[in-house]
């Protein structure tokens, strides 16, 4: 039996969670939450990243017994370190807005047909090589970038690298050679020695002299990557993932790389999973937008009831495009939503609970454009989703997502990207784990699921064409 600790810092909330995993074993108890979000100082938005070491360090020692750490965590944000190892500055939030104007001056100069040819990534203004683009008059004094989790491990171990699942986000690593695409790098103006050595998931990195010499696990540091190796998917089934929080991953996984014309023209990011896969996927807004609501109402706490009553209002009686630039930023969402269905000629709803339903129907939606791409640019068809993350508690969401895409939802486990955290970690240490199988075996056999019909109760077709045409 090992017992881990595994960081998940999400965009808006960390935690530190203990794992367990033995023979027909794999438990995970969260022993310490945190709020995380980024930090307005001056005209820019932050991370404190001091606050979630602070954070990460004493929930480790609040677990107990250990035989290992992993950190995973969202992607692309990055810190800067010196020569001597020291950083340059707290890490910029991705909606911080000093990319506006980047992704096209950088087109100017590197086609997004090459882009996308060498990296496999969809155009995402907050991509890590349009955020290093964007300061490039700071990085002559940087000699090495880390993304948060490498970052955090640095600061434990003192060992300096870069997990491939989080290095595969950044739009700087060639997605085919599995490498660092330095002469690109070069290109665009970002000094190819910022680029630190890759490592695979799985890889000790080192040992935290400060935690007693724990072993530091270099786990799918991406925590979608985390994530989908935690969906509990049967050997041959057809299936797709979503992985559900502030943003929603939705795509299949794929053995190699999908870089086809349809693929970058329908905006597809091929991101490197575990063992080597590819998670052919895309950003879809997520629950960012409900929780911004509820924010902007002082109501975080009402959110069961509000679903309940948003479960009662009409299908579909307004819809937003979700992925809509508007909702990218933190703001009044509510006013946000009115004027997006305004300007698409449709009535905006009337008091929360429609509010609500309205989000959660436009992610549905949202969900089921992905899903639909995903399958027939891939040639793959899909059978089952596989709801996991927050979102499989939200019962409205996850019966929408069936409607929406017409085939039955699979919700949890809503722990998986910490519960991948603690099976790659396991893996690492010694469990007899050889394969993604195996770990889905055992996550199905250990983890409570949930399955939603489609009940074809809606013409989500008809509310697509309102949106789209």
């Amino acid at each position: 039996m090992k017992r881990v600790a595994a960081v998940d810092l999400g965009a808006s909330s960390g935690r530190v969670v203990a794992g367990s995993v033995g023979p027909g074993v794999l438990s995970a108890e969260e022993v310490r939450r945190f709020p995380n979000g980024g930090v307005r100082a001056g005209p820019s938005l932050y991370w404190d990243i001091l606050g979630l070491y602070r954070e990460t360090l004493a929930g480790i020692r609040e677990a107990g017994r250990l035989d290992g750490i992993g950190i995973d965590s969202w992607a692309v944000d990055y810190g800067l370190l010196d020569e001597r190892g020291a950083l340059l500055g707290n890490p910029v939030c991705y909606r911080d807005p000093r990319t506006d104007g980047v992704p096209e001056s950088v087109s100017a100069r590197v086609s997004d047909r090459e882009l996308y040819d060498v990296t496999g990534l969809q155009r995402l203004p907050f991509n890590t090589l349009y955020q290093l683009v964007s300061e490039r008059g700071r990085l002559d004094a940087a000699s090495t970038m880390l993304l948060i989790p490498d970052l955090l491990n640095y600061w434990l171990t003192g060992t300096i690298g870069a997990e491939r699942t989080n290095a595969s986000t950044t739009q700087l690593y060639d997605v085919r050679a599995r490498a660092w695409a330095t002469s690109l790098a070069s290109r665009v103006g970002i000094p190819p020695r910022l680029l630190p050595p890759l490592r695979d998931p799985g890889t000790v990195v080192g040992t935290a002299a400060e935690l007693g010499g724990l072993p530091v696990v270099a786990v799918g540091s991406h925590d979608t990557a985390s994530a989908v190796v935690a969906v509990p998917a049967g050997p041959g089934a057809n299936f797709a993932y979503i992985s559900t929080g502030t943003w929603s991953l939705a795509g299949l996984e794929l053995p190699a790389p999908e870089l086809s014309d349809e693929a970058l023209a329908a905006n597809f990011t091929n991101e490197g999973g575990v063992d080597g896969t590819i998670r052919f996927l895309r950003n879809v807004m997520g629950l960012w937008v409900l929780s911004e609501t509820l924010r902007t109402w002082s109501c975080p706490q009402d959110l069961p009831a509000l679903l309940a009553a948003a479960a009662s209002a009409p299908a579909l009686a307004a819809v937003v495009d979700i992925d809509a630039p508007a909702f990218l930023p933190p703001g009044d969402m509510p006013a946000r939503l009115v004027a997006a269905c305004r300007a698409t000629g449709q009535r905006p709803p009337s008091g929360r609970a429609a509010v609500v339903r309205c989000i959660v129907d436009s992610l549905a939606l949202a969900h089921r454009r992905a899903i639909q791409a995903a399958a027939r640019v891939s040639g793959r068809p899909v059978d089952v989703i596989h709801l996991v993350g927050g979102g499989a508690r939200n019962e409205l969401l996850c019966q929408s997502t069936a409607d929406a895409c017409g085939v039955p939802v699979l919700a949890g486990p809503v722990e998986a990207a910490a519960l991948g955290n603690v099976l790659v970690q396991a893996r690492a240490l010694g469990e007899d784990l050889p394969d993604l199988a195996a770990m889905r075996a055992l996550v199905r056999q250990t983890q409570e699921i949930r399955r939603y019909e489609p009940s074809g109760s809606a013409d989500w077709a008809a509310a697509e064409a309102r949106l789209h045409g």
